[in-house]
């Protein structure tokens, strides 16, 4: 007896949803992050106006001053959904476990100089209520923003945010316990080389706009405020002085700010892009915050580096401007 085998191709009748293929095309399988994101917006049939913004609709494109064609132009290079997302930091997660059994077990932390140790304290536990305000911001940005390329990634920004202060918080548990975080607390609360940089989070707080809430937050802040304190502060100027265990146990933070920066990229790159006006708007924000930023990072910068400050703060606000160049903004 012989067996004859055949194979039938069966042609599915369609490749993806009908909201999706709007963006992709009917003729192409969509990605994960493409069908997870594109034409997930609520556009229509809203029962009402909200009680607390009556000129705008529940979900609105005219709550920023910048006009986009197609919402669904800004992308996230990471390609970021949710399954994505969580599957990333959940390997980075591992390697954040790691990193802390390490410098326990091997007591590190008891070779740290005692006056550096204190320094990194006093610079890094106040910045828990930095990273908070920033998971703020970034919630505001994806409650009021328009279009989910643009705001799921603000969302899952929000929350690395809160991953941020929540290892600064275990930062100071391990090196020092829980009397540093009310230390810190008082500092950020009193202290007159935070009130500044206080104030810088406070006031963007109350920016109604989340386009320019995106620009405040995301680019001016923590475009200096990263490669100034982690970059140049903890991975140079702490590991020269012998504290390289705070370097690793602050990795992640560094880590997650170089990739994140290429979404904040991505987006004001493509704002831009779009017209003349979108352009103008995002450099007078960019300028205003950027300098407000500076100033604020600034008694905070000489808390950490001492005569260095200067220069170091200036070197990363040349940086930041060359990054903003390259997108199309001016300084």
């Amino acid at each position: 007896m012989s067996i004859d085998l055949k194979t039938v191709n069966i042609k599915p009748l369609r490749l993806t949803y009908a909201h999706v293929a709007k963006y992709v095309g009917d003729n192409k399988v969509p990605t994960r992050y493409q069908e997870a994101t594109f034409g997930a917006q609520p556009s229509v049939n809203f029962h009402y106006r909200p009680t607390w913004d009556p000129d705008h609709e529940l979900f609105d494109p005219t709550r920023t001053a910048v006009k986009m064609k197609d919402w669904y132009a800004i992308t996230d290079p990471r390609q970021f959904y949710y399954g994505s997302w969580t599957s990333t930091r959940a390997k980075q997660q591992e390697t954040v476990e790691a990193n802390f059994s390490f410098v326990e077990s091997r007591g590190l932390i008891a070779l740290l100089p005692e006056a550096v140790k204190k320094r990194a304290l006093e610079v890094l536990t106040p910045l828990r209520h930095v990273a908070w305000g920033a998971n703020m911001n970034n919630s505001q940005i994806c409650a009021l923003g328009y279009g989910t390329t643009f705001t799921a990634p603000a969302m899952f920004h929000a929350m690395d945010n809160l991953a941020v202060a929540q290892y600064l918080t275990r930062l100071a548990l391990t090196l020092e316990g829980p009397e540093r975080l009310d230390q810190g607390k008082s500092a950020w609360l009193h202290d007159a080389n935070w009130q500044l940089l206080r104030r810088y989070v406070e006031d963007t707080f109350v920016v109604p706009d989340p386009v320019e809430l995106f620009v405040a937050q995301n680019l001016a802040l923590d475009g200096l405020l990263y490669p100034l304190i982690f970059d140049t502060y903890v991975d140079s100027a702490l590991a020269m002085q012998g504290g390289s265990a705070i370097s690793m146990l602050t990795a992640f933070i560094t880590e997650w700010h170089a990739e994140s920066a290429r979404w904040v990229d991505a987006v004001i790159k493509t704002i831009a892009a779009e017209s003349e006006e979108n352009r103008a708007l995002l450099t007078q924000w960019f300028r205003h915050w950027e300098e407000r930023a500076a100033d604020a990072l600034t008694p905070i910068s000489v808390l950490a580096m001492g005569d260095a400050a200067a220069s170091a703060l200036e070197e990363v606000r040349q940086g930041l401007a060359n990054r903003v160049k390259k997108l199309g903004l001016a300084r």
